[in-house]
């Protein structure tokens, strides 16, 4: 299944500004611009904002499914991904994405506290395929 969205630019790169929405709905023309990912404007998006979005969801779930795998099922699982555009010598690129998940670990026995934390908490996201490393 495939998940689709769209962009709309209209005018130069500074002074212009554009829209994105999704097949779903959800994001129905949000407004994004060159000051709002340059320049720090609150008035939109960036696209970094939302790599971020889909990363930290595609984080949580993915890490619920390898507690899932080791017989856990936490109450919640919130994950905060911070995604920066850097400048480079061929021009910008997006490194690897940050993250800080979190779960409270009041279903989760004694024995398994141990274990989880190294062998399931934290591991590698590889954009742009969200895939988890063993």
């Amino acid at each position: 299944m495939a998940s689709k969205a769209s962009a709309v630019w209209t005018g130069s790169l500074k002074e212009g500004k554009g829209t994105i929405s999704t097949a779903t709905g959800v994001l129905s023309n949000a407004n994004y611009s060159f000051a709002t990912r340059f320049e720090g404007a609150d008035s939109g998006t960036t696209p970094e904002e939302l790599i971020a979005a889909a990363h930290a969801s595609c984080f949580s779930m993915a890490l619920g499914a390898q507690l899932g795998g080791a017989g856990l099922t936490p109450d919640k699982i919130e994950t905060h991904a911070a995604v920066t555009l850097a400048k480079t010598d061929g021009g910008f690129a997006i490194p690897t994405p940050n993250f800080s998940p979190t779960t409270p670990r009041s279903t989760w026995t004694r024995s398994s506290c141990k274990c989880v934390p190294q062998r399931y908490a934290i591991r590698e996201i590889k954009s742009p395929f969200c895939r988890v490393e063993s």
